[in-house]
């Protein structure tokens, strides 16, 4: 697995089945993706909280993440959280 990160941003168009399915692919070849969140989407954390929540339960078991700022930080583990 390669080590680097990869960046995506999202807008207003929000949590679509292609922004999905385009971080699944790249979690192929990287353990650590970083989503930025703009300011079309929202500014306001709780909302940005309420996104790293629903991507990580639409991507499985095996992904956590981690919100710094208005960047949320997304990694995928060998086995699945308990």
């Amino acid at each position: 697995m390669k080590r680097g990160l990869v960046t995506f941003q999202i807008g207003k168009q929000g949590l679509g089945d292609n922004f999905i399915e385009t971080i699944r692919k790249s979690f192929k070849n990287r353990e650590t993706i970083k989503v930025s969140v703009l300011k079309s989407f929202s500014r306001d954390r709780d909302q940005v909280r309420e996104l790293a929540d629903a991507l990580c339960e639409k991507l499985g078991n095996n992904f956590t993440h981690k919100i710094i700022g208005f960047t949320i930080s997304i990694k995928k583990w060998r086995k699945a959280k308990r």
